[in-house]
């Protein structure tokens, strides 16, 4: 592409919106950029890009900026079908992502990971088993660190391991990657994508250009993605927990790849069914790209898991505090939940995201789960799903921090108090991260002694 003489406007200043900008003044472009809200980290971001050539548009002006521009670089938070992506399609000009123009200008070899739940974690994992092979690897996308930011320093022998949202998916066209990673597929972001066909369709879509030499390592236990081997040209690769299949699969405690033994499942310093699923993903990526089985052995059994999934915060008055700010569906808040070994009171609630929660109550019904702890935006609706299930072991507030003091005081030692909340952040925080931390400081606020 050439970018001299070439409009662009960029929409949203979250990370991937700033470096897309970033990268696209430093060849010369054109760059108009605008956000909704003016916070003071984007009002300093605006001041930094200024100062770099762009022109900063307001509400006001964005129908003006859209007449100039050529091209919408469309920031994955900001959903295909509101006013400014709609208008530039109506004008017939190209909308696009970060990782969209990021593609555009790969020379590494991709490694791209979808899916529900399971993907920072699987990136993580793979990065780390890569680079300790001997490669050069990158961990990038969807995780915080946008490809746009990597992609002129990887070069044609390194590796980008690439975490992709059905977000990032609504405007990723021309991605290939040598291998494609689709952990799981359930329901997720309808109040975004409308319906699971939309959203199932978008998940496949990172298979849409892989070609007979490439690549797709499926989930076998997945129905929906075990389906999407049907419409790829690429070699399918299954990995599995529960069935011997061409591919990864775990059996009698250890982990294969096509009759070869990797390691044992007792080996590994994660736990949970969900991280066997990730690892075993890990294992066939290794044997496709035949890596050094013990040094991808030993990188995938030193993971030590990534942040507010299931991660240990501190035990306190005899109470173990669990972040698992990550948990923001239904599916990964059950996998949570199965992996607490001891009485749990468990922290729901937050934006509401489409789903029905009946299931969740269902499922919290059988395991470890004694009280649930209600809160935030979508509490009430919570609340009836609760009921409907025969989940009556719960309580009701409408703010975070009354919700973790809450749990403080119901939880009893040889407890653990679980932040799983099945729903996005949005009504308080900015992102699953904020509410991570922000639990983490009100457990450490905890005091020994005047706490119960």
């Amino acid at each position: 592409m050439y970018f001299r003489g070439q409009k662009f406007f960029v929409a949203g200043m979250s990370v991937s919106g700033e470096s897309s900008a970033r990268f696209l003044l430093e060849r010369g472009a054109e760059v108009y950029v605008y956000d909704d809200v003016v916070s003071d980290n984007i009002a300093k971001t605006y001041a930094e890009l200024r100062a770099l050539g762009a022109h900063v548009v307001t509400a006001e002006g964005c129908a003006e900026a859209a007449d100039k521009c050529d091209i919408l670089v469309l920031s994955p938070g900001i959903p295909i079908d509101t006013a400014l992506p709609v208008s530039f399609r109506k004008r017939g000009k190209s909308i696009i992502g970060e990782e969209e123009l990021a593609a555009m200008y790969l020379r590494a070899t991709a490694v791209a990971v979808t899916g529900t739940n399971g993907k920072t974690t699987t990136v993580s994992m793979l990065n780390e088993m890569i680079n300790a092979c001997g490669n050069r690897s990158v961990a990038c996308g969807n995780n915080g660190n946008p490809l746009i930011k990597e992609v002129e320093d990887l070069a044609f022998k390194d590796f980008a391991v690439i975490e992709i949202s059905s977000f990032q998916l609504e405007t990723l066209t021309s991605l290939r990657p040598h291998i494609a990673v689709v952990t799981n597929v359930t329901e997720d972001h309808l109040n975004r994508h409308y319906n699971m066909e939309n959203y199932i369709f978008l998940k496949s879509k990172i298979l849409r250009n892989l070609r007979e030499s490439e690549f797709a390592v499926l989930n076998y236990d997945d129905p929906v993605v075990r389906s999407f081997a049907k419409n790829t040209k690429a070699k399918t690769v299954y990995f599995s927990v529960q069935s011997r299949v061409e591919g990864a699969y775990f059996q009698d405690g250890g982990l294969y790849y096509n009759g070869e033994k990797y390691f044992d499942i007792n080996d590994m310093n994660v736990s949970g069914v969900h991280n066997v699923y990730n690892a075993l993903a890990c294992v066939a990526v290794a044997g496709i790209l035949g890596l050094d089985k013990t040094l991808a052995s030993n990188a995938l059994c030193a993971f030590k898991g990534v942040s507010h999934r299931i991660e240990k915060i501190r035990e306190v008055n005899g109470v173990t505090y669990i972040d698992d700010s990550k948990g923001t569906n239904i599916d990964a808040t059950l996998k949570a939940a199965q992996t607490m070994r001891e009485p749990t009171v468990l922290l729901l609630g937050g934006k509401d995201k489409g789903d029905d929660y009946t299931p969740l109550f269902e499922g919290l019904s059988s395991g470890p789960v004694v009280h649930a702890i209600i809160y935030g935006e979508n509490r009430f609706k919570m609340l009836n799903a609760a009921i409907r299930a025969g989940f009556v072991s719960f309580s009701l507030c409408s703010e975070f921090e009354t919700a973790v003091k809450l749990a403080q005081f119901i939880a009893k030692p040889g407890q653990s108090v679980l932040l799983s909340p099945a729903s996005a952040s949005f009504d308080g925080f900015a992102n699953y991260e904020e509410r991570g931390k922000a639990f983490k400081a009100i457990v450490d606020g905890i005091n020994e002694e005047t706490s119960k």
